[in-house]
């Protein structure tokens, strides 16, 4: 019983170790309003567990936050965003989609024709979302 104990501590070691990589990534998540002519972007995110309120950005401005990548894989953020007579709902941080294409920064940027997102491999911005017709 003693061999095995031992034998199981390194693995055990590792297995925490892991799992403290993963909850001790920090995200920096940011909504960039580039929609021009002086547009207001209104916008409100939250997770599970955290409500960051409703936000007001203004053309030009982002909003931003940091959070910690959870250890079970779960971690999600989505917004709702509101313009002029628009109306739009997207997930601003979804560990299984942005775990790698974020790592520690997951960028947004919305323009008057859609939504592009900051590919953290490439360095580029990627058409992500179109709008829907106007309300």
């Amino acid at each position: 019983m003693r061999a095995s104990a031992v034998m199981l501590l390194p693995v055990m070691v590792m297995v925490f170790g892991l799992c403290n990589l993963v909850v001790s990534q920090k995200v920096h998540a940011s909504i960039k309003n580039r929609l021009d002519n002086g547009k207001n972007l209104t916008v409100h995110c939250q997770s599970k567990d955290d409500d960051l309120g409703q936000q007001n950005v203004a053309d030009g401005n982002e909003f931003g936050w940091d959070f910690a990548v959870n250890v079970v894989g779960t971690t999600l953020f989505y917004c709702d965003m509101e313009w002029d007579q628009y109306q739009y709902h997207f997930d601003a941080y979804a560990v299984n989609r942005d775990y790698v294409r974020c790592e520690n920064q997951c960028l947004w940027l919305v323009s008057a024709e859609g939504m592009y997102g900051l590919n953290g491999r490439t360095g580029f911005w990627e058409y992500m979302y179109h709008w829907p017709k106007p309300n």
